[in-house]
């Protein structure tokens, strides 16, 4: 038997981005976290190189495939990389993990998602300055979570490794 979905919800499925890969999903989850106006900013090239600098230059690891946004507390010149070292602290680093299920919930609760080793390990490096944005693309709605925050809500924990040639 199929759920009682409002027509505007089943409509909105119909035209989801999945379609298309999850790499349109993707960038569709990027697009409303900028849109939300609450201080995101996805870097340029440029910028992610100067971000990569200025965390080195404070002896933190950060890789670049391993966020997606950042948000910032206050203005911060994001060409410069001295001077983005000296306002780190204005800096959160946010990888993004979206999804376009219609069932999920806005909890999350069920939701299941792959954390890359590179995700782990700036997370660790980076504590409450790093966070995941689980964003669903059909309610437009998001929820961020520190890594503590993840492993504490995490029901069931798969080890893996993904291999590419």
């Amino acid at each position: 038997m199929a759920p009682n979905i409002p027509p505007e919800l089943v409509d909105l499925q119909a035209a989801s981005p999945k379609a298309g890969g999850e790499k349109q999903t993707a960038r569709r989850a990027v697009e409303i976290l900028l849109e939300q106006k609450a201080g995101f900013h996805q870097p340029t090239a440029r910028e992610r190189d100067a971000l990569l600098v200025a965390f080195a230059m404070k002896r933190r690891v950060i890789y670049g495939a391993a966020f997606d946004v950042i948000r910032m507390g206050r203005p911060v010149d994001l060409t410069d990389p001295a001077g983005i070292a000296e306002n780190l602290d204005a800096i959160t680093v946010y990888e993004i993990k979206s999804t376009n299920k219609l069932k999920t919930r806005a909890d999350f609760g069920g939701y299941f998602f792959d954390l890359t080793t590179a995700e782990l390990l700036v997370a660790q490096s980076l504590g409450a300055q790093y966070r995941f944005a689980f964003v669903n693309i059909i309610s437009e709605t998001w929820l961020e979570m520190t890594l503590q925050e993840v492993f504490a809500k995490a029901r069931k924990i798969y080890p893996k490794w993904a291999v590419s040639f």
